[in-house]
C-alpha cells in the first residue's frame, strides 16, 4: 500500500490563520506545533489570510511546514473597511473615549475590522467556499497534546457545531449594548431560537432571552473548530446583518467572541456545542491543560502545566457552561477523559478589572498594523492584533 492510500479519509476542512507578513515567526511556530501534535498524520490544509499581499518570504517559509496544500488570500476590501452606514467621525470620537478609559484595543480601528470580519466575512470567502469547518489557529500560539484522532471526523459524527477550550469574562465596557440588541433580534425572529440551547451559559438566575442579563461569559475564540453551515445559515446571516446595522463594532467595541459565543448559545442545540477538553492549548495570557495526570501526564500525551489550568480561574466561566450542561463533569468529553470537581464560585466583583490586567500583558511589546500607530501614540494605549 502506499504512503498516499494509508492517509486518513480527510473531511472537507482547513486550518485558518489570520495574519501578518510582519508576524512570520509568530506564525511558524503555531503551524510547528499544529503539525507535530496532529496535522502529521493527516495533512489538511491551511488557509492563510490577510488584508494586505503576502509576501514571498512568508508563502515559502510557511509552505516549507504544512504537511497539506497551502493557499494565500486577501481579505477583500469591504470587509476590512467601515461600512457606508457607519458615521466615521463619530466611531473615531468612541474610539478615542474608549482608549482614554484604558479600554483593551479600544483605539484601535483595525482590530474592530478583525472581530467584524470573524464575526459576518470570514465564511464568505472565496478561498473557503469548499469546505464544511475550519480550525482557528492565530499566530504565536501552543499545542500541549498530541491529538490522536480527527476533530472534524468527531464533529461531523456527532453532529457537533462548535468547538471551543478556553472560556471567559468578556469586558462589559466593550459591549454595552450587545445584550439589548440580541433581545431586540429575539424578539423579531423567535423562530431562530433552539427550544433547547445553552442559554443557561450566558444567563444567569434561570432567565429567558427577553428577561435575562447577559452574564458576560463567551467562548474564546482565538481558538475554535466550527462549521461553517452555522454561520452560512439564514438565521446566522439575518443575526450578524441584524447586529452589523447598529454600527456598535465600530461605536463600541463588539468582539467576534462574544457574537459567536452569543449565536451558538441560543441558536444551536446545547449538544452542539463541545468543549475539547483533551487539547492542550495555550494563547498568552492564559493556558488550558488537562489535568487527569493518568489520563493525560503519566502516558505522555501531554507536557503542560496542570496547576496553570485556567479552567480554575475566577475569571473562567467553567462553572456557567458545567451548569448549562447540567452536570460536574467535564463536558463534551472524549471517552476517557476523568471527571473534574466542578469550580466553586465565579469572582464577579474583579472579574472585569483582574482580566483586563492578565489580557493587558498579552499586548505588550507587539507590533501595530500601519495606520494606527501614531494614534496609539497620541492615545497612549498599546495594540496587539492589528
Amino acid at each position: 500500500m502506499t504512503a498516499t492510500s494509508e492517509r486518513p479519509q480527510l473531511e472537507k476542512a482547513t486550518f485558518i490563520m489570520l495574519v501578518r507578513n510582519s508576524e512570520l515567526h509568530d506564525a511558524r511556530s503555531s503551524i510547528r506545533y499544529v503539525e507535530d501534535r496532529f496535522n502529521k498524520n493527516f495533512h489538511y490544509p491551511w488557509l492563510f489570510l490577510n488584508d494586505k499581499p503576502f509576501s514571498p518570504e512568508f508563502i515559502h517559509m510557511t509552505r516549507s511546514l504544512v504537511s497539506g496544500n497551502a493557499t494565500y488570500g486577501r481579505i477583500p476590501k469591504d470587509a476590512w473597511s467601515m461600512p457606508d452606514w457607519v458615521d466615521r467621525q463619530k466611531a473615531r470620537e468612541c474610539m478615542r473615549a474608549m482608549a482614554t478609559k484604558n479600554i483593551l484595543y479600544g483605539g484601535s480601528e483595525s482590530y474592530r475590522h478583525m472581530c467584524r470580519f470573524f464575526s459576518g466575512f470570514l465564511w464568505r470567502h472565496e478561498l473557503l467556499a469548499d469546505y464544511d469547518y475550519y480550525w482557528r489557529v492565530e499566530p504565536n500560539t501552543q499545542l500541549y497534546c498530541d491529538l490522536t484522532y480527527d476533530p472534524f471526523t468527531f464533529m461531523r459524527e456527532n453532529n457537533k457545531t462548535y468547538g471551543f477550550v478556553i472560556n471567559l469574562l468578556e469586558f462589559p465596557s466593550t459591549i454595552e449594548s450587545l445584550w439589548p440588541t440580541v433581545q431586540n433580534f429575539s424578539r423579531e425572529h423567535p423562530e431562530y431560537i433552539h427550544p433547547n440551547n445553552a442559554l443557561d451559559f450566558i444567563v444567569d438566575d434561570n432567565k429567558n432571552i427577553t428577561e435575562g442579563g447577559y452574564n458576560n461569559c463567551h467562548f474564546w475564540s482565538n481558538f475554535e473548530i466550527a462549521s461553517l453551515k452555522f454561520w452560512r445559515s439564514q438565521a446566522y446571516r439575518e443575526f450578524f446583518d441584524f447586529l452589523d446595522r447598529t454600527g456598535n463594532f465600530y461605536y463600541e467595541r463588539w468582539g467576534d467572541a462574544p457574537v459567536h459565543s452569543i449565536a451558538a448559545s441560543i441558536m444551536l442545540d446545547k449538544d452542539e456545542i463541545h468543549w475539547f477538553y483533551d487539547i492542550g492549548y495555550r494563547h498568552h495570557p492564559f493556558t488550558h491543560c488537562p489535568e487527569p495526570k493518568l489520563e493525560f501526564h503519566d502516558s505522555g500525551r501531554c507536557y503542560c502545566n496542570p496547576t496553570q489550568n485556567f479552567d480554575r480561574d475566577p475569571y473562567a466561566c467553567t462553572k456557567q457552561y458545567r451548569r448549562m450542561r447540567g452536570d460536574l463533569g467535564v463536558p463534551g468529553r472524549v471517552p476517557g477523559v476523568l471527571e473534574q470537581p466542578v469550580l466553586n464560585r465565579i469572582d464577579r466583583g474583579k472579574g472585569a478589572n483582574g482580566l483586563r490586567s492578565k489580557l493587558k500583558m498579552s499586548t505588550e511589546g507587539l507590533e501595530l498594523m500601519p495606520g494606527d500607530k501614531g494614534a496609539a501614540q497620541l492615545l497612549k494605549i498599546e495594540d496587539g492584533r492589528e
